[in-house]
């Protein structure tokens, strides 16, 4: 499981200040009432864009693991929020998407490229289609949209500390709902 740790620091501060040394859980999220047990359980590294640590706890009586994500990390997908707009952004203003996939990913097939770039689409989208109906916007469900409604310059990090209280039940990318079983078909099912 994973919950937000909304200390607002830079990834350069997390990684620099080795912040995740220092986080700390006030209670398991599975029992809040405490008597659980739950310990601190190491980290995990994520590796991209720059290498750093996350912790996280276990809890004995759930047997599940609890990591406290960074608001700056994308969940469960490598990477940044910050990247992952950034992505969009450049997709949104490519004149294809077979374009926006030469731009950002020369090192790989365009094949392979527009792969890497659907997915980052697919789970942007989603998350903005989710969000524009559980906030009741009247704005179309886009970046450049959340953007200027909220007066933010980056919309995702934005979200998830919006609906921070909802993040368990929403999909990757801002959220931290499970995977979905087809990898690449991100679509909520019946079944989430």
């Amino acid at each position: 499981m994973q919950i937000r740790y909304p200390e607002q620091l830079t990834e350069k501060e997390y990684r620099e200040q080795q912040a995740w040394n220092n986080v700390r859980l006030d209670c398991c999220p599975f029992h809040p009432d405490g008597g659980c047990g739950v310990s601190r359980h190491g980290t995990y590294p994520r590796k991209f864009p720059y290498y750093c640590l996350v912790a996280r706890w276990y809890c004995p009586k759930e047997h599940r693991t609890i990591s406290m994500l960074p608001d700056f990390f994308a969940s469960r997908f490598p990477g940044t929020l910050d990247e992952v707009e950034h992505v969009v952004n450049v997709a949104e203003q490519a004149t294809s998407q077979e374009q926006a996939a030469e731009l950002l990913r020369p090192d790989i097939t365009l094949p392979s490229g527009l792969r890497w770039l659907g997915r980052r689409l697919q789970y942007v989208r989603e998350i903005l289609n989710i969000l524009t109906g559980l906030l009741c916007t009247e704005c179309p469900a886009d970046l450049p949209s959340f953007r200027q409604k909220y007066g933010v310059q980056t919309v995702l990090s934005f979200l998830r500390s919006l609906c921070s209280e909802r993040l368990q039940s929403l999909p990757p990318i801002v959220g931290f709902g499970p995977r979905h079983h087809d990898r690449y078909s991100p679509c909520l099912s019946s079944n989430n």
